[in-house]
């Protein structure tokens, strides 16, 4: 059976977008996604990479059929909760440590909704300790518990060794996907992780 693994930030769009339509792949192939959350800016940092918004500053016209092409992606997708967060680009140190921590308190798939979900759907600053505390809450979790692990030296280190691991695999943005070695880059290559999960498991 293959192992896929989904390498996320709640700071990218395309990964929030891959989020609402890797349920689909789930069921079609039978196999679950891993999902390993990374720090994007340490990332970026560590492959000296920067964001798509920063790289395409000036390219007349490319930012505008970036915008495109996620329009066609939502569409086609039939997506009907996404907003562009008008506190883009944000912080999200505190949120993907939250991530550790709400795998380690046995949460982590309802943190993954919750969070991703005020990112890109309510328009939420999740960069902000008190936002992002309410957001949990709502969602039913315990937000101060989960902000107060996110500080933890354990938390920090399990995101940094998470992010340093999928560097050294190959990654250089998110979302990037991996089905065993291979792999695979943006919300587009999802049809190819399909792919090559159908193959491997054939």
């Amino acid at each position: 059976m293959a192992k896929v693994e989904f390498h996320f930030d709640f700071g990218s769009p395309n990964a929030y977008l891959a989020h609402l339509i890797v349920p689909e792949v789930e069921k079609r192939t039978g196999v679950d996604f891993d999902y390993v959350p990374i720090l994007l800016g340490g990332v970026f940092k560590l492959t000296n990479n920067r964001s798509p918004v920063e790289k395409l500053a000036g390219i007349k016209n490319r930012l505008e059929y970036e915008q495109l092409e996620v329009r066609r992606f939502v569409r086609h997708h039939g997506i009907s909760q996404f907003s562009w967060n008008p506190f883009f680009p944000v912080n999200t140190l505190l949120i993907m440590r939250g991530a550790v921590a709400a795998q380690l308190e046995g949460v982590f798939d309802r943190y993954v909704d919750a969070a991703f979900k005020a990112m890109w759907a309510d328009q939420k600053n999740m960069n902000d300790p008190d936002v992002v505390a309410a957001v949990l809450q709502q969602a039913g979790l315990d937000g101060p518990r989960l902000i107060a692990r996110a500080r933890e030296p354990e938390v920090k280190e399990r995101l940094l060794k998470n992010t340093e691991a999928s560097v050294a695999r190959g990654a250089f943005g998110s979302p990037t996907f991996f089905v065993g070695d291979e792999i695979f880059f943006g919300k587009d290559k999802l049809r190819d992780v399909e792919d090559e999960i159908v193959r491997t498991n054939g």
